[in-house]
């Protein structure tokens, strides 16, 4: 029997060509990421990460040095269920979600990127297949940019491929969201693909205020209104504010998510691999909105997520998300005209310049 014979994390600070913004994390120079690598008694190597904005991943490290690679060293790397399983509950009472979750996601990935290799697909393939041809979308974080700046980064965006564009809300008044959005509605036509994202910047009262205030502008989605933790508020947005709502990147179970679709909380379920519990627990999110006729997109982690949504045949739109991870890895995802193809690589096909990366080591 094959088995896992050692797990490795390494944490890194990253820092960002350009200072991001939005409403409820604000100035965003850097973003902190976690490796794992795991290598099976055969040699053979998975790689997986997550990720935190500015501060907070030294806790995942923590829990996947400290508490989770013993709970799978010398298991079979085949027993994905069980594995996840067994980390949920070995570090369950410590914050069931959360730092949890996103500890978890990293070696899950690695796992299902160690699988695929064995069975030399990628892991699209691995997972059943549906078209490798995903529609992406350019996630801008841009809130403090000048509306000058916001229309050179749309403009940027559609020579580099991207045919749909979110951007974001939340400034101190509605009025300024409503110009910022009127502005870009003007410069992209009538037809261009929209999203706005609040960030949970809101109350469910405001968010329903401002989705008619933004009704106007034929908007995609309205993404994270108001606290993931207020179904109620969430059912509100969805039937008195008129655009359809996004939310889920700060949704750590399934559970959350369950509980959202079922109220009829949410239009596009938004689960980020990375902090969601991994590959196996977004494929569950993508069932789960399959039996809810609703569609799947994403946030986050695009080279990881392309995989997935080529496998969900209620896939909608995948983020490709402002923490590129260009600069330190081979073969960056490529977009054109709107869309990006999965790779056919085994595995997840992503190979990091760890030596590139090492300069940011924490």
């Amino acid at each position: 029997m094959t088995t896992i014979e050692s797990v490795r994390s390494d944490f890194y600070r990253v820092p960002l060509d350009v200072v991001l913004s939005d409403s409820t994390h604000g100035s965003i120079p850097h973003f902190e990421l976690v490796t794992v690598r795991i290598v099976d008694s055969d040699g053979v190597e998975g790689m997986g990460y997550t990720y935190a904005v500015n501060s907070g991943a030294a806790a995942f490290y923590a829990l996947i040095d400290g508490y989770l690679a013993p709970v799978i060293v010398g298991r079979d790397p085949d027993e994905s269920e069980r594995l996840w399983q067994d980390m949920w509950w070995a570090v369950h009472y410590s914050g069931r979600g959360g730092h949890a979750t996103s500890a978890i996601a990293a070696i899950d990935i690695a796992l299902w990127d160690l699988r695929s290799k064995r069975a030399r697909l990628p892991l699209w393939r691995f997972f059943g297949g549906y078209d490798p041809k995903v529609p992406v979308y350019a996630g801008g974080i841009d809130l403090d940019f000048s509306i000058e700046k916001l229309l050179e980064q749309a403009d940027r965006f559609q020579e580099e491929g991207y045919r749909a564009i979110k951007m974001k809300a939340g400034r101190p008044h509605l009025r300024e969201d409503v110009e910022r959005v009127r502005r870009m509605r003007e410069h992209l036509g009538d037809d261009f693909p929209l999203m706005v994202d609040a960030n949970m910047k809101w109350s469910a009262d405001q968010a329903v205020r401002a989705a008619r205030a933004l009704a106007p502008f034929d908007l995609l989605w309205i993404e994270e209104p108001t606290i993931p933790d207020d179904i109620a508020g969430h059912v509100r947005v969805v039937r008195e504010g008129g655009t359809p709502v996004a939310t889920g990147e700060n949704m750590h179970t399934l559970y959350e998510f369950h509980a959202m679709m079922a109220a009829g909380a949410v239009t596009y379920p938004e689960p980020d691999v990375t902090n969601c519990g991994g590959m196996t627990i977004f494929r569950k999110i993508g069932a789960l909105a399959e039996a809810h006729n609703l569609p799947l997109t994403s946030h986050g982690a695009h080279d990881l997520t392309v995989h997935l949504l080529a496998a969900a045949p209620n896939r909608s739109y995948m983020e490709a998300h402002g923490f590129s991870l260009n600069p330190y890895i081979a073969d960056p995802m490529i977009v054109e005209e709107g869309f990006t193809v999965a790779p056919e690589r085994p595995g997840h096909g992503i190979t990091f310049d760890f030596a590139a990366l090492e300069s940011h080591r924490v």
